[in-house]
């Protein structure tokens, strides 16, 4: 599926919507470039779980975690390492809630993992200048693939409130 997002307040309303339908254990892999709004989704994500803490990049923490929401973020940037430091953070540790509490695994820059985990959305964000604008801003667009996952009521209430806000 995918979904074109005017502005940064779409993208943060997809992820209000993602966060609303979400359940415990599902694992969020996004991609795109720098200022592609990664983050501004999982802000929204945030807010769909409501989650009031400010929602920041972990760029230089690697993990944040949110857990006064209906269920706990864990937000996650691999930005600054190399695939091969990435299975020091143990990842599977959070979709499949071993140590922590199972909640909603949102990792940005996920391209930089060599393993993933068995079902997961993958939503890829991009976004562009040349001809493709919307009153003079960058057209964004976020492509929604799910692997292994049954999501058709998170695809529904998209697809539901994308069509009401037209």
């Amino acid at each position: 599926m995918k979904i074109f997002l005017p502005d940064t307040e779409a993208t943060l309303r997809l992820g209000i919507t993602l966060g609303e339908c979400l359940t415990p254990g599902n694992v969020i892999l996004l991609e795109g470039d720098l200022g592609a709004g990664k983050t501004t989704l999982v802000q929204g994500i945030g807010k769909g779980l409501g989650i009031t803490e400010p929602i920041v990049s972990p760029t230089f923490t690697l993990i944040n975690e949110y857990t006064e929401g209906r269920l706990p973020l864990y937000h996650l940037d691999l930005y600054r390492l190399e695939p091969q430091e990435v299975p020091s953070l143990n990842l599977e540790s959070y979709w499949e809630g071993v140590e922590v509490t199972p909640g909603i695994v949102a990792i940005e820059w996920a391209e930089q993992m060599p393993y993933k985990p068995d079902s997961y959305l993958s939503i890829s964000l991009t976004y562009k200048y040349e001809g493709d604008v919307y009153d003079g801003l960058p057209l964004r667009q976020a492509e929604i693939i799910p692997f292994n996952c049954a999501i058709d009521k998170i695809l529904a209430a998209i697809y539901g409130r994308i069509q009401n806000s037209l």
